[in-house]
């Protein structure tokens, strides 16, 4: 398993899970019209990339402008496959990418990061506009 890549569209997030080197990343707004469909392969893919016993580190950067609250339980649960799997010994690194003065998803990062007690969670902050 190499590459998870799904094209960001108006209301889907892009995908770029490059499972080789161990680095997963999510881009853009997420509120899809059926949540299952598109979050569904996602999470197999990511399963069958978890369950590699010799899998190394972990980068996960998450840089989501806006997100609805279908989407945020998503989110929830690929955070709480990764928080399994460095209970478990892996080390993991979430980023969670805010644009400068974007207090609502400041707030929404930090409140997934308290859930999480063996991913290593940082904040980084973007110029207003999206990624440098």
């Amino acid at each position: 398993m190499d590459c998870l890549t799904i094209p960001a569209t108006g209301r889907t997030p892009g995908v770029s899970f490059d499972f080789a080197n161990g680095h997963l990343r999510m881009t853009g707004e997420s509120y899809p019209d059926d949540v299952a469909a598109f979050f569904g392969p996602v999470f197999e893919a990511l399963r069958s990339f978890l369950d590699d016993p010799d899998g190394g580190p972990i980068r996960f950067d998450m840089e989501l402008l806006y997100f609805n609250s279908s989407s945020a339980k998503a989110l929830m649960n690929i955070f709480q496959m990764l928080e399994t799997v460095a209970k478990g010994g892996r080390s993991v690194t979430l980023t969670w990418c805010v644009e400068e003065n974007d207090e609502s998803m400041r707030e929404l990062g930090e409140d997934f990061a308290e859930d999480l007690r063996h991913v290593v969670f940082q904040m980084r902050e973007m110029p207003a506009g999206g990624p440098p």
